[in-house]
């Protein structure tokens, strides 16, 4: 057994939409402690909301968990968190949280994004993303205003889903990281906000908080969290990034034209670009890496949300075994786990729906995980049709990836080989940044290289791809048909581009 005792640990926590999960890592990768916590929400049609309080005391469980296992907190050297992307709550002058958390997926801010998109056009194109959606921050945040028209005068602030952890963590106001207020309308590039637009929108600055990289040193563990959490006080705490961008990290991906592709509730695609990326149609957007490159990708919003909602208490492994005989199927599937679409195409009034009727459970099975590959392909269409290069890794991450019928599948629909690195999670992500801000030069790329080890590599079955192409083609056609995917990407698609 390999003596890790004098190595540093890193800790990383990660929000997600159905629980908190918490890792402990060394430099060199070792797995020291895991934890996780549940979350439940109020999910009814657009609205999708959560307790922030659960939150807290989530994360306060998953952390404890980590310590229990025997990560030893006194060898903790740093931690970040990461949060759903587009999550926001309002805090008031001490920091509580006095609205639920608006939730990434919450779509209620559609006549708000109309006004955003009219107000701030020149701005969001200079970004790279052309429009804001509707389930983005800055309209819900408008949507928040004009529903608590004294919150300004009363001095009540945005505040992310990560900001509410990490104002606890260290017990003072903290400023929130680019990667999560990209979707409030922080410019990454200039590491501001864009006052002219918000004001014209009515949003001051004194409702907003600073604005840090990715990595930057936020504060330390206050006694009163380290109790809650069973940390020791003092542990710096580094400004994370996003959900889909952690899970990024936590892959190992971190070169330039390589890709991370997210399958859990929803599928997130996220890659590695030199410069930053413009798409007039609003559907890719880029983070800032903290290695200075950028990261465009996007969140649709199909997934594996679907699998617990309509097969549940089934055995998947043996409901995975019935279905591999049945793939490629002919029975199309497009599986949103919500209604309306983000990414690869934006398309609101969005719904799921099927081919036919299925002969049973595992050909509806088969058919929805062959949907969600070939959304994933699309995808990549999609980026590739902005100018990105794709040529690089492609690595699965998620809880997705459990399912080994459904990795090989999606090899398959891609084309080319995919790979599966170990113990690889968003909250891993975090560690390997927290890692990264106190590494020097290159410290990113070193971290990932040391902490994300690597497992398996699936290659595409040839035998496969003629019936997958033909099913693709399918779907493409009936997304057209129903007005929600651009003819241009549908073309660029047919090209056979996957990546």
């Amino acid at each position: 057994m390999t003596d890790d005792r004098g190595q540093d640990v890193w800790l990383g926590v990660d929000l997600g939409t159905q629980g908190v999960r918490a890792v402990a890592v060394t430099s060199e990768g070792r797995l020291l402690g895991t934890g996780s916590s549940p979350l439940t929400g109020d999910r009814r049609g657009e609205r999708h909301e959560q307790d922030p309080q659960q939150w807290w005391r989530a994360v306060c469980s998953a952390v404890g968990q980590v310590c229990a296992a025997g990560a030893d907190p006194r060898r903790v050297r740093a931690m970040a968190v990461d949060a759903t992307s587009g999550t926001i709550a309002l805090t008031d002058r001490h920091g509580r949280c006095v609205t639920p958390g608006l939730m990434y997926d919450d779509g209620r801010a559609g006549v708000e994004a109309e006004q955003v998109n009219a107000v701030g056009e020149r701005q969001w194109a200079k970004a790279g993303y052309g429009r804001m959606q509707r389930s983005w921050g800055l309209p819900k945040l408008r949507r928040l205003l004009d529903r608590y028209p004294h919150a300004v005068a009363d001095g009540w602030r945005l505040a992310h889903q990560s900001d509410v952890i990490n104002r606890r963590l260290v017990g003072h106001d903290v400023p929130t990281d680019t990667s999560n207020a990209l979707k409030s309308g922080a410019d990454a590039a200039t590491v501001t906000w864009p006052e002219q637009v918000l004001a014209e929108l009515g949003v001051p600055t004194t409702a907003l908080p600073d604005l840090v990289l990715p990595g930057t040193v936020i504060g330390e563990v206050c006694a009163d969290a380290a109790a809650e959490c069973g940390l020791v006080p003092g542990i710096p705490v580094v400004a994370g990034m996003t959900d889909g961008c952690a899970a990024h990290l936590g892959s190992g991906a971190t070169a330039v034209g390589s890709w991370n592709s997210v399958l859990g509730t929803t599928l997130v695609l996220k890659g590695v670009t030199e410069d930053l990326l413009h798409d007039p149609n609003g559907v890719v957007y880029s983070h800032r890496s903290p290695a200075g490159h950028w990261l465009p990708g996007g969140a649709s919003s199909t997934g594996a949300g679907l699998v617990a909602r309509e097969f549940p208490g089934a055995d998947l492994d043996r409901l995975s075994e019935d279905a591999a005989p049945l793939l490629p199927t002919g029975l199309l599937r497009y599986p949103l786990v919500s209604p309306g679409e983000r990414f690869p195409f934006v398309a609101p009034d969005a719904v799921a729906f099927r081919s036919r009727e299925p002969a049973g459970g595992a050909e509806d099975f088969a058919a929805l995980m062959q949907g969600v590959a070939y959304l994933e392909r699309l995808c990549f269409a999609s980026v590739d049709l902005l100018g990105a290069p794709t040529d690089g890794a492609v690595v699965l991450t998620g809880g997705a990836t459990r399912n080994l019928v459904w990795n090989q599948l999606r090899a398959d629909v891609l084309g080319r080989p995919v790979s599966l690195p170990r113990h690889a999670s968003p909250a891993l992500g975090m560690a390997v940044l927290a890692a990264s801000a106190f590494g020097g030069p290159g410290g990113l790329d070193r971290a990932a290289a040391s902490m994300v080890r690597p497992g398996r590599t699936l290659e595409p079955r040839a035998s496969r791809r003629s019936a997958h192409d033909e099913g693709y083609g399918r779907l493409l056609d009936l997304l057209v048909e129903r007005g929600w995917l651009p003819g241009t990407v549908a073309a660029h698609a047919r090209k056979g581009t996957a990546p």
